[in-house]
This record gives C-alpha cells, structure tokens and sequence, in this order.
C-alpha cells in the first residue's frame, strides 16, 4: 500500500512526483514524520507519495529473484521507477543505516532497470542522539552511489534528539526545521526542473 502525503498545488506547473522512503518501521516514527513533513513544505509544483510497505519485504535473496521478484519487491520497485525522484528520510541505528532500509535499497538496486539508477535523491534524517542520523547518512550516500542515484550536494537536512523537535502528534516544534527543510526541498526542485528541462 502506497500512501500519497501531498499533492502538486499549481495547476498550470510542472508536477514532479517524488517517492518517499521511510528507513523504520515504528508506528510513530520521527521519520516518516519527517517525510510528511517535508511533504507540506514542498514547492507548489511537487508531489510527494510516501512508500509504506516495508515491512512487506523479504530479506534480498537472490534464489528469490531467480523465481521472479516477490509481489512486494515488484511492487515497491514499480513505485519508485513511476518517480522523478526520490525522498529517503534515513534513522540512525548504530552509528549506521538501518537493516530494513539497507534491505530495500539491495532490491531497488538489481537489474534490469534498477529504479533509482540515475534518479536524484534527497536524503533526509532525525535521530534521538546527538549527531542527528549524520553518520548513517554517510553510509547511505555510500550505497546510493553505488547504486548509480544521484544524491543532492549541500547542506544536509540531520536534525538531533529527534525526541525533542516534533510535537505528540508529530509535527516539527521548531520554525528553524521548518525552514531548513523547506529549502532543501526548494533546491531538490530546482535541480529536478532544471534537469528535466535540459
């Protein structure tokens, strides 16, 4: 199941369709809060769907794709190729990304026609500790270019003590997150325009 967050506001725009991906499982978790949020602050022109069947996903295993991808892996692969782009919001577990993301990752990045090859991607993260996910957005940025994405340079949207900066219903606290995600969308749409365009 795929749940769409927000859609393109400008009629007469250039609609670009990103596809989020939360890197947790939880419930309640602070990034695909984040996701959400980064959802209602995108230009007019965007329009984020956010993938929320992770927990579908068997482990990568070759044997499997040997039988044809499982429904939920061509599923999510379908999703993310329908994209322009891509919005992954990455939790730190460990100094590192966590398990389930890097597992998703591995089914995105098999041929043929692996779906982020050559896709932009917009890495965003909160964490609970001190560093805010930086470390593990690190590794992320490893694994993508590996995998052929293009990650958008610059300031990184890495937000600390998670726990601290959204409300119980899960809504950033702070008019400074706010403004750090907004322009990092901003920038992610301005790339994903100016490429299309050329």
């Amino acid at each position: 199941m795929k749940v769409e967050v927000a859609e393109g506001r400008g009629r007469d725009e250039l609609v670009l369709r990103f596809a989020g991906l939360p890197g947790s499982l939880r419930r309640a978790s602070f990034n695909s809060a984040l996701l959400r949020e980064a959802a209602v602050l995108a230009p007019p022109q965007a329009q984020l769907a956010l993938y929320d069947d992770l927990a579908q996903l068997p482990h990568y295993n070759k044997d499997l794709r040997e039988e044809g991808d499982p429904a939920p892996v061509a599923d999510m692969r379908a999703f993310f190729a329908e994209a322009d782009a891509a919005v992954i919001a990455c939790p730190e577990y460990n100094r590192g990304m966590p398990g389930v993301l890097k597992n998703a990752l591995d089914w995105l990045s098999r041929p043929p026609d692996p779906p982020l090859y050559g896709k932009s991607v917009l890495l965003i993260g909160t964490a609970t500790g001190g560093m805010g996910g930086a470390l593990a957005h690190y590794q992320a940025r490893q694994v993508l270019s590996a995998m052929g994405a293009i990650v958008l340079p610059g300031r990184e949207v890495v937000l600390p003590f998670a726990a601290d900066r959204f409300t119980p219903e899960l809504r950033l606290r702070q008019e400074s997150d706010r403004i750090l995600l907004r322009e990092a969308m901003e920038r992610f749409c301005a790339l994903k325009v100016f490429s299309l365009g050329n």
